[in-house]
Order: C-alpha cells, then structure tokens, then sequence
C-alpha cells in the first residue's frame, strides 16, 4: 500500500478501505505523507466524495488520533455546535442560559479563521478572562457552576488540526465527508454524551443549499448513532447576518443584550429553540417543558446571572469591553422594504476593517465591526440610518456596504429562520 495508490483509488470515485484511510491520515501526522500528497487526497475526496462508511472509518481514526476528555463524573454534558456564519454569537448566549437551567455545558471552542473571530476570540474581548484552562479545572469549574468554554485542549483530534489547516488553503473547506467528520471527532472527543447542531445555510455559510445542509444534518446525526450519541441539528438561515452585531466586543455586548431579554429578534428566538433542545436532551424532559424552563430563565435573569459567574470564573471583567469610538453612519439612498442583506459581503467587510483573520497569524482587534440598524423585510426611508461601523486603522468604501442591501418597493417578507430539524 502506498499513498501514490490511495489518491489514484479515490481520483477513479473508488470506495477507500479503512485500512487506506489509516494509512493516509496517521502518516500524515508523522510526516510520511506529504503536505502535497495529502491535498491531493482531500481534493480527490472534494470531487469525489466519500460513502458513509468511508466517512464513519475517516471520524473513528480521527478521534482515536488523539485523547479523548473523559467527562462521564458529569453525566450528562450537552454540547452544541454551529457550522458559522456572519454574527454567529449563540455560544456566549446558549452556555449559561442551558446551565442555568441545570444543565452540564463543557464547552471547548475554536478561534475564528474568517470573517469575524470564533468563540474564544469573542470572549477575549472582556478583559482577562482566561480561555486556556487545564483539563482538571475545566471539570471541576462545570462540577461547581455548570459550565465552562475553553480553547481547544490537550492533544484532541490533531489529525483534524493538521488536516484542517490543509483543507482551509487547498480550496478543499467545502466537502460535506470532511466537514462532518471534522466537527464530530471533535465533539466525540470532547466527551459530551448529546449534540445539538446549527447547520447554517445560504449566503453567508458553508452550505449554500437547503440539500446540502440536510446531507450533512442526516451524516451528522448517523455518525452520532454510530457512536451512541444524541445528536439533534437544526438547519437555520444565514442568507443575512444573525442577529445585528458583527464584529467581536460588539457581538459580546449583543449577547449581554439577549441574556437580558433585550436582544434582537431572530438571535432571541433561535438561542431559545436551541437551548430547548439541549435542556430536553440534558434533562430528558419534552421540549414543551425545556422551552418553558429556558424562556423562564431568560426572563427572570438567572441566564444572565450565570453569564457573569462564568465570566468571574474565568477571571474575566464584564465592565471592561471596548468598542471604537469612531463610528460611522451609514445612511439609505432610498426607500423601500430590505429584500435582500448580502451575510457574505458584510462578513468579508468586517474582516477587512479587521474584527476577522486572513491567517492564523493574524491578530484580530475586538473594537471594530458593524452594526445593522435593518433586516430582511423593514421597511427604510431614504435618508434612514441602515447601519454603523466601527473603525480604528482601517475603514472600508462606502458604497460596498449599500451594495450589501436589496431595496425594492414592493413588501418582503422576513426571512424563515429555522428550516427543519433532523434527529
């Protein structure tokens, strides 16, 4: 068996054993395979595509390349993932609201590499608090209160790092095989014993069709039955942003906002669908009663309490968030209904002013982003204010940012947000 007879199976559409797909990927991480070699592969798979098995055989070698976190002295720990998007902040929301329920949340992050920072970036924006905590007081601190977010520790998943990092330069990102075994050997590996996916689709996420977000909810959730695990995904719109921050500090403040009960509509209401399913899956209650408990916890502020206790425990200063002073208006050359907000556009401008990565090495500067004052279906005046920005060094033209927005005479409607659910 040589790596040069892999890629040729697989250039020819033909099924990989799970033998070959060991061979490949472990000789990756030693260095026996080369960085070319394995981008040949990952674009034969691109092409090609994998079978379930072939997909079942990559998440198992995967998550045995590393160690996996025990967490079953906290049985049971509810994890959630969202495969991104633009203002995709429902973690720092959906954490404490599920633990204050009475729910286990262990949650380990990653940092953004696009159009905003990921989770650990965005919590980065309250000064000092800490997302690199070992294993033992990452348990001990949800043993105490319930939740925890950390950055991705130990030594989990690294043929998923490794190839990742590969993937993300080949022009290989977008294959539904390599991005359901990327995400569930993360998750298998983090210890959680459910999952609640957000799988993002349109405009501004990796699935642009409602198809291809529904192979990779069904892939998702056949791999968690291999495995004995609940796992729940919900496929929710991202043809415009979420919510109406986009930019770390101020995602983080909008997050506070909902945790208070003052937040955006759309965010609001997908964070308690989610959170329903989590607290249903956590307590083994119906999601009649789970929505229940959430929205109570929501209203009567012991979501947000939690919030500040997570953020005291991991020596965080909730009153030490900054945003830019500079801010710039934007305002409508005309009046109508908003039919269309390009997510992308606006996801790819925020990284330019600089609240997102080009590379790894990027630094990220949390005071910058947007703010859209309008969604899909408001009605505008000319003259109205469509949206801020937030700048420091850099700004971005004007005029690409009126180019985001669709305006017509006619009525819209407001976008569905949640599109089905596969479980």
């Amino acid at each position: 068996m040589t790596i040069i007879d892999i890629i040729t199976k697989k250039k020819n559409n033909q099924e990989l054993t799970y033998e070959e797909i060991k061979f490949a990927v472990l000789g990756y991480i030693n260095g026996k395979v080369k960085d070319y070699q394995m981008s040949a592969l990952l674009m034969a798979i691109t092409i090609n595509g994998m079978t379930e098995q072939e997909t079942f055989d990559l998440t198992e070698i995967m998550l045995h390349s590393g160690e996996i976190i025990d967490l079953k002295n906290l049985y049971p720990v509810i994890d959630k993932h969202s495969t991104g998007g633009v203002g995709d902040k429902t973690t720092m929301i959906l954490a404490p609201l599920v633990a204050s329920c009475g729910v286990n949340v262990a949650k380990m992050s990653g940092r953004g590499l696009g159009f905003t920072g990921g989770t650990i970036d965005k919590l980065e924006s309250i000064g000092n608090f800490n997302t690199s905590i070992s294993i033992e007081n990452f348990k001990e601190q949800v043993k105490k209160i319930k939740v925890a977010i950390v950055g991705q520790m130990g030594n989990l998943v690294p043929a998923d790092k490794k190839i990742y990092a590969l993937r993300d330069v080949t022009g290989t990102v977008e294959s539904i095989p390599l991005i359901a075994s990327s995400i569930m050997s993360k998750k298998l590996a983090s210890g959680a014993d459910a999952i609640v996916i957000d799988v993002k689709v349109g405009n501004g996420a990796l699935m642009k069709t409602l198809k291809e977000a529904q192979d990779l909810a069904n892939l998702l959730v056949k791999i968690g039955k291999q495995h004995n695990k609940k796992v729940v995904c919900l496929i929710t719109d991202m043809d415009e942003p979420l919510g109406n921050a986009i930019g770390n500090s101020l995602e983080v403040i909008e997050s506070i906002n909902v945790l208070k009960g003052k937040g955006p509509q759309d965010i609001t209401e997908l964070v308690i669908k989610l959170a329903s399913y989590m607290v249903s899956l956590g307590k083994n209650i119906s999601l009649d009663e789970a929505e229940k408990q959430v929205i109570e916890n929501l209203k009567n502020g012991n979501a947000y309490h939690k919030f500040e206790e997570l953020i005291k425990y991991q020596n965080g200063n909730i009153n030490n968030i900054k945003i830019s002073d500079k801010v710039i208006t934007i305002k409508s050359k005309e009046e109508g209904y908003i039919a269309q907000i390009n997510a992308l556009e606006l996801g790819e401008l925020a990284r330019i002013l600089g609240a997102g990565r080009l590379n790894k090495e990027d630094e990220i500067d949390p005071k910058v982003g947007i703010i859209l004052n309008k969604k899909v279906g408001d009605y505008v005046k000319k003259d109205e204010e469509l949206l801020k920005i937030y700048i420091e060094e850099k700004t971005v033209d004007e005029q690409q940012l009126h180019d985001c927005f669709k305006i017509i005479k006619d009525k819209v409607d407001k976008n569905k947000l949640i599109k089905t659910i596969i479980n």
